[in-house]
């Protein structure tokens, strides 16, 4: 028996008619996966923090994907005022795909406009927020699909719904792999929860594997010093696949046509980091039903978004 062809960007059916906004996309995953959404014919809307950088990467994309169909909207993930002005002002008819990408990682402690700390309230609530506002959008598309972005750092996570803020003890890389599990529970209960109301939209998790990206490298990393920056930069050049290589997910989870809602999609190589998009079941947070609820109740009451 043959086996089945390698998936690659070729492989993405045609976007023609499709409304996608991708957060976070003037740069990395982000960047990639909305050009290439653009490329297969979609509107996408850029949704980015910093209009000069968006303003950036419009005009990048557009250089490369003559033709494509953008636009650029200002969206600050860590602030629960501009999510709602970003849902207010949306004013296409539908949306029939949000790829929830944009976020932080292994940062200083910080803390949002609303006062969570900056792992949990961007990574997590701000997406959570997003999508709650912009549901009933998605809801009057043919085929809504929502992606978003979580980490093979998961895995590791010891998830504590009582220190997801830091009430207790902020540590980087715990605050990080926690909001990236917080990111699959998410996922995955927005696909219980529209199954139960009967609803068609397909909610997807994806890991992009080990990929360079400007999340690990700037920013507030600059402030840890050039000997940090050095060792940084010449690990990510050696383990580290470029930008459209950990695009790939998102785009798979985005496009692929039979793919069921509450998929986790990561590459197929060794402990994830590399390799094609697959989907996989075996996940142990993908079944943990009872934390996810728990989660999402909590998250309705800190951003006050109630899925309808």
């Amino acid at each position: 028996m043959r086996n089945p062809p390698r998936w690659t960007v070729q492989s993405i059916p045609g976007q023609s008619g499709r409304t996608a906004v991708v957060t976070g996309a003037n740069s990395g995953i982000g960047y990639h996966t909305a050009r290439e959404l653009a490329r297969r014919g979609a509107h996408v809307v850029l949704a980015c923090r910093d209009p000069a950088r968006g303003g950036a990467a419009l005009d990048r994309m557009r250089g490369e994907v003559p033709g494509a169909h953008l636009e650029l909207r200002r969206l600050d993930l860590a602030d629960l005022s501009s999510i709602r002005a970003f849902a207010a002002g949306w004013d296409h008819d539908r949306l029939d795909l949000l790829v929830n990408n944009a976020g932080v990682a292994m940062v200083p402690y910080a803390v949002t406009a609303d006062g969570f700390e900056s792992h949990f309230g961007i990574n997590h609530l701000g997406g959570f927020a997003l999508t709650g506002l912009l549901l009933p959008r998605l809801l009057a598309a043919p085929d809504p699909r929502v992606v978003t972005v979580s980490s093979e750092g998961q895995r590791y996570a010891r998830f504590d719904l009582g220190n997801l803020n830091a009430e207790r003890r902020y540590r980087a890389s715990d605050a990080y792999v926690m909001s990236k599990r917080a990111n699959l529970y998410f996922a995955v209960e927005l696909q219980r929860r529209v199954d139960a109301a009967g609803r068609k939209l397909r909610s997807m998790a994806v890991a992009p594997g080990l990929t360079r990206t400007n999340v690990l490298t700037g920013g507030v990393h600059r402030s840890r010093g050039r000997l940090y920056a050095a060792a940084l930069g010449l690990i990510m050049r050696v383990a580290f696949r470029p930008g459209p290589e950990g695009a790939k997910t998102s785009l798979y989870a985005a496009t692929t046509p039979d793919l069921p809602g509450g998929s986790y999609i990561v590459p197929d190589g060794l402990l994830q980091f590399w390799g094609e998009p697959t989907r996989r079941t075996r996940e142990r947070a993908i079944h943990d039903t009872d934390t996810a609820a728990r989660l999402w109740e909590l998250s309705e009451r800190l951003t006050g978004v109630k899925y309808q």
